[in-house]
């Protein structure tokens, strides 16, 4: 068993959606359209039995996938994390020491990212140099185009 990864309330709400629905509609739907191509005759040449199937395996994968996550997730609630060093949960504002560019990133789960959205997944570099850090600590990420240093500036949990 790998080990258990954290997830937020919020990651642990988004992955029951989807696996609610996969299994009450888009599995119910594969298996009409499975037997709608069966009623077609000869397997071996339907095309539309063919692609049933493959989305059917693909749907039964995702739920198992999804079941696993559920099943191996520490959900944390990051308002009710007290810390004075960055963990799992927290919204940290950085400075990029070269650019001086300001940006806000919440460490999630790894489900949960999204750079876009200013989410980021715990096991990214970033997130990586990021833990256990203190206000004003300086956070050195690693990268193909050579070491990136940040000042954290902030971090707050809600």
């Amino acid at each position: 068993m790998a080990d258990t990864l954290p997830m937020t309330v919020r990651g642990k709400a988004l992955l029951d959606a989807e696996l609610k629905k996969l299994m009450l509609e888009d599995r119910p739907e594969v298996i009409r359209d499975i037997e709608e191509a069966r009623a077609h005759g000869d397997l071996s040449e339907n095309s539309q039995y063919d692609a049933a199937k493959e989305r059917q395996g693909m749907i039964e994968g995702r739920i198992a996938e999804i079941q696993g996550k559920l099943a191996g997730a520490e959900v944390i609630n990051p308002a009710e994390i007290k810390s004075d060093r960055v963990v799992f949960g927290a919204y940290v504002t950085v400075v990029d020491q070269e650019t001086e560019e300001e940006s806000t990133y919440q460490i999630v789960g790894v489900d949960e990212a999204d750079v876009k959205k200013g989410m980021i997944s715990i096991l990214s570099p970033l997130a990586r140099a990021l833990i256990g850090k203190k206000v004003g600590d300086a956070a050195v990420v690693q990268s193909p185009k050579g070491d990136k240093d940040y000042e954290i500036l902030a971090f707050e949990f809600k």
